[in-house]
């Protein structure tokens, strides 16, 4: 009764009870048909399973829904002949409720009304009876396979590695199961890939259609009802095409590559000579300098020795004037204590009257003390000289030595000075869309980007900044780069950072200037402002519209320009860079605009 409402509402011809009477012969037609379909379908697998339980190879794979991928349950056939799940096949026919257009999964003929499901008994004992035979869970090899492989989705018993997978089935195949795909024209039609683990990323989430058309303004893959849904009026372009045109930039990047590697290979070279030269001079160094100091230190001890025996020598001489140099202490150290009294004493007369006994020079020298002393003092002046010259050699000559070994460096960065040196080491930046937070509109070329209002639609992507409204470029700089930023508006930052930055939330962690990985120059009119780690250090230089940023990784020098007639340093950098930077732009207000500039 239903299916005949069906076919009055969509009735459109004059003569409908003729018309209705055509299309109920002919759907029973096709009933009738489908239970032919069937009963000779449940006639195949009854001889199937006798088959299989006979030899022992039972495969289940080929009495599986082609939706689910699983053993037929309360299975169903259509017009066509295929069999599904109930369940499977209405949600799949769901989707298509408003459009009143139904297909079949697999051959992809169309019904108009939908039809009327009916369970298969037969096939449906069928599926119990092949439950019972199916071997237990956690009997499935993968045979002949190394981790990585893809397995045959059919193969139950044991799995083969699939040869190839189906966008349509969205199931893979090995080389047997594979062959139905090769000889049904139905099957033929169908889109074969390498054999591929996920499937359900190629296919379209909402329309559950192949992801064959590439959205080059939203930078994503889409089906051919996207094309006429959310993405009508975007550029878009076959997916084979815009694969081509990706892998022929990749060949120029790959070319790049090469060429990178090429120049490191060489510098590699280069500084591995050097290197070998450095460590043969070095060694070559310390041979040289070991045998003078042992030398000298040799030449030293003999000398001491002689000088030691010297001393001993006159030891027993000086022992002799023990006694008489022990008396004079004595009568010094009285002297000192008479003094002391009488500069103690408070009686002025006493004091007058003996201050003269004491020589003002004090008690005068025996002539042979002096005599004695003066020999020896004359040893001493000569070991306190040599002493003094080793000290000079140690802090003068030494320093000179010790300056001369450290300036003994096998790469000699050259920092440039006018704008032409800064140009030899341009490099052509690109910023990254993936990044790009939703109220930036890059250009076609990803050179420039404006602060718009957001009326674009960008898919969310975990590189991308969902909060500040920022940007990063696509390539991590090392080694000695320059390039320069026009830029438009009440003002921007320019900035580099790591790309381990935070991308979401609106934490400093993801702001750039506020943490420590990445370094932001603030531009605006009346001058600039240089953030870092949330540091802030003003600069009173007027404004400039044109940016230039040195960057030498290996130094750990970063540099911000003024570019103008001449190069003026706004604010320089020396730090130790631990990861590659990329380039970036921040903006808070609407209309500003930057733009890397081309250089020559």
């Amino acid at each position: 009764m239903s299916g005949r409402k069906n076919i009055c509402n969509t009735q459109t011809h004059r003569d409908s009870f003729a018309y209705l009477s055509y299309e109920q012969e002919e759907m029973k037609g096709v009933a009738l048909h489908a239970t032919l379909e069937a009963d000779f379908q449940s006639f195949i697998i009854a001889f199937t399973l006798l088959d299989e339980k006979m030899e022992g190879l039972l495969n289940t794979g080929e009495f599986c829904c082609p939706i689910c991928l699983d053993l037929l349950k309360d299975p169903v056939a259509i017009p066509c002949g295929h069999s599904y799940c109930m369940d499977c096949i209405n949600d799949y026919w769901h989707k298509d409720e408003e459009l009143k257009i139904f297909d079949c999964p697999q051959c992809r003929q169309t019904y108009s009304p939908r039809p009327v499901l009916n369970r298969n008994c037969t096939l449906a004992e069928m599926m119990e009876k092949l439950k019972n035979l199916e071997v237990p869970d956690g009997s499935h090899i993968y045979s002949n396979g190394v981790p990585g492989d893809v397995a045959c989705d059919f193969c139950i018993r044991s799995e083969q590695k699939a040869a190839k997978s189906c966008l349509v089935c969205l199931a893979s195949y090995c080389q047997n199961h594979l062959q139905s795909h090769y000889s049904s024209p139905v099957l033929k039609k169908h889109k074969l890939i390498d054999a591929c683990v996920n499937l359900q990323e190629k296919i379209c989430p909402r329309h559950d259609k192949c992801l064959e058309i590439y959205c080059r303004s939203d930078q994503q893959c889409i089906c051919l009802l996207c094309v006429m849904d959310e993405h009508k009026g975007h550029d878009t372009v076959s997916a084979a095409a815009e694969s081509a045109k990706k892998q022929n930039e990749l060949e120029t990047t790959r070319q790049n590559y090469m060429l990178k590697i090429h120049s490191k290979e060489k510098e590699l070279l280069e500084l591995q000579q050097a290197v070998d030269s450095l460590k043969s001079s070095a060694r070559s160094a310390v041979e040289n300098g070991e045998q003078i100091f042992r030398e000298v230190m040799q030449s030293i001890e003999r000398r001491w020795c002689k000088f030691r025996d010297l001393i001993r020598d006159q030891e027993r001489a000086a022992e002799s004037m023990l006694q008489t140099l022990e008396q004079e202490i004595t009568e010094l150290k009285q002297k000192r204590h008479e003094l002391e009294m009488l500069l103690e004493s408070e009686d002025q007369i006493h004091v007058l009257q003996n201050c003269y006994s004491f020589s003002s020079s004090g008690p005068p020298d025996q002539p042979f003390t002096i005599a004695t002393l003066s020999d020896f003092g004359k040893v001493n002046d000569a070991i306190s000289a040599l002493r003094m010259k080793l000290e000079d050699v140690f802090k003068g000559q030494w320093l000179r030595i010790y300056q001369a070994a450290r300036s003994m460096k096998i790469l000699h960065c050259t920092v440039p000075r006018i704008r032409s040196e800064f140009l030899y080491h341009s490099c052509p930046l690109q910023l990254n869309p993936l990044t790009s937070h939703k109220d930036l509109s890059l250009s076609k070329e990803h050179r420039e980007v404006t602060v718009r209002s957001r009326v674009q639609s960008c898919p969310d992507h975990p590189e991308r900044f969902d909060y500040w409204c920022q940007v990063l470029g696509t390539e991590g700089l090392t080694g000695c780069s320059y390039w320069e930023v026009e830029w438009r508006g009440m003002g921007v930052n320019i900035a580099v950072a790591y790309k381990n930055i935070a991308r979401k939330g609106d934490s400093s962690e993801a702001h750039f200037g506020y943490n420590d990985k990445s370094w932001s120059l603030f531009c605006y009119r009346k001058g600039y402002v240089f953030w870092h780690n949330g540091i802030v250090h003003k600069i009173c230089q007027p404004g400039s519209s044109t940016i230039g940023v040195y960057l030498d990784h290996r130094a750990g020098t970063l540099a911000f320009y003024s570019v103008g007639d001449s190069m003026s340093l706004l604010h320089r950098v020396q730090t130790s860079f631990t990861q590659p930077l990329y380039p970036g732009f921040a903006f808070s207000c609407y209309g500003a605009s930057v733009k890397f500039r081309q250089l020559e």
